[in-house]
């Protein structure tokens, strides 16, 4: 009888697949990209967590999780109002996991609208109006909302005084969660159609406290479902039989760090996590700051931020936005300079800022963990800035190798 040959396997994101399969030119050629509902239900209610396994379909690139429902708001003599976590933290964290790499993404849902902003050039938040502080419905925003056309707040976010006699407001809320860096070359998507593959997501909804202030007997009840959507690519046959993949040596990360009690002044923040085989695609971040009682990102501008920038090693400062003597802050600079990569201007409403090494030419700007060792982003906070339960959230969007070898 003949002797059966081996076939040369190597291991990508931690699963075995036949090493003359990985072939991105004929893959691209011949697959089709699908979308399906991965799941949907009651969501789980607030402070409590949505477990989903994921479907074990094709190459998953991307999964889309929505929400629709009512808020109804009840004073009972008391008032309620609005947090400025309201409405896009009302995921307080998304949670993806696969292949024994836990936690690949874990961060806030405000976190992920703003990613969504920053990687498409062409997906802006222009003209959509939205209320921002001040009495409900708030003051009319249209730039920086982070908000789609297609979506509703219900109410605004940081307002106060919202009407409720009982009074119903519907909600329609989306976030994107970007299992791939990209939707055109799938850096990052996982092989999910094998039983090797262990993909899991979890939704932990935010406490009504991070959402709420009430009073009194005043109540604030969300109810609604979420749905669970899918980009996933077929997995095309070769002449042989066997499967054709793309090159999947690569996880794609998204990882929200809390860093407390910055202060006046320079701080030098420490990526946390930071090591060889790791390319850093974004560092982005909100400082949260309490000012009259009220906790509330601080908006990147003159006034707020001197220089903003980041360092690595000793002291090797590649890129710094200054604060000169009469010149713009270094918030302003940095804002005004998101503002042309991305499309809009991410710290108007939500007082987010970016270092970018990814969107103009990831192959040239991107930061090879490797080589440069002690990362560190700058920020300095004006002396003007009176702090108070202060604390910074940022992100880093990273691209490192999975397990691959033969």
């Amino acid at each position: 009888m003949p002797t059966a040959t081996a076939v040369p396997t190597q291991v990508m994101q931690g699963i075995e697949v036949p090493a003359t399969s990985v072939n991105p030119e004929a893959f691209f050629r011949a697959t089709r990209r699908l979308a399906f509902q991965i799941k949907g239900g009651t969501f789980a209610g607030l402070g409590n967590t949505d477990n989903i396994a994921v479907t074990q379909v094709g190459i998953i690139s991307e999964i889309t999780v929505r929400f629709t429902g009512t808020l109804t708001v009840t004073l009972g003599g008391g008032t309620c109002a609005t947090t400025r976590r309201w409405p896009y933290d009302l995921l307080r964290a998304v949670r993806l996991s696969a292949n024994g790499q836990s936690n690949l993404i874990n961060c806030s849902g405000a976190k992920l609208k703003v990613r969504d902003i920053m990687s498409k050039g062409d997906l802006s938040d222009r003209s959509v109006s939205r209320g921002v502080g001040g009495a409900s419905p708030g003051t009319a925003t249209t730039n920086g909302t982070l908000s789609l056309a297609t979506e509703s707040w219900g109410v605004g976010s940081g307002v106060t005084a919202i009407p409720g006699a009982p009074t119903t407001y519907n909600v329609e809320l989306s976030w994107v969660i970007p299992i791939a860096v990209d939707q055109v070359n799938l850096i990052g998507a996982i092989f999910a159609q094998t039983s090797a593959t262990d993909l899991n997501l979890g939704l932990d909804w935010a406490p009504s406290t991070d959402l709420f202030v009430l009073t009194g007997a005043a109540t604030a009840v969300l109810a609604g479902s979420y749905q669970i959507e899918g980009t996933v690519y077929s997995i095309p046959q070769g002449p042989n039989g066997d499967v054709i993949v793309p090159d999947l040596s690569v996880f794609h990360s998204l990882i929200q760090t809390r860093f407390p009690s910055p202060a006046n002044g320079l701080n030098e923040v420490r990526l946390v996590g930071q090591g060889v085989g790791r390319q850093l695609l974004r560092v982005y971040a909100q400082l949260w700051n309490t000012a009259g009682g009220v906790s509330g990102p601080v908006i990147p501008d003159d006034t707020t931020y001197g220089q903003v920038g980041w360092r690595y090693g000793g002291n090797d400062t590649p890129e710094i936005f200054p604060q000169g003597a009469g010149a713009a802050g270094g918030g302003h600079l940095i804002r005004q300079k998101n503002e042309r990569q991305f499309n809009s201007d991410i710290g108007a409403c939500f007082g987010f800022w970016c270092l970018d090494f990814v969107s103009e030419n990831a192959l040239r700007d991107t930061v090879n963990e490797g080589a440069a060792t002690e990362l560190r982003f700058l920020l300095e906070v004006a002396s003007g800035v009176a702090l108070s339960n202060q604390f910074i959230e940022y992100v880093q969007e990273t691209a490192f190798a999975g397990a691959v070898g033969a």
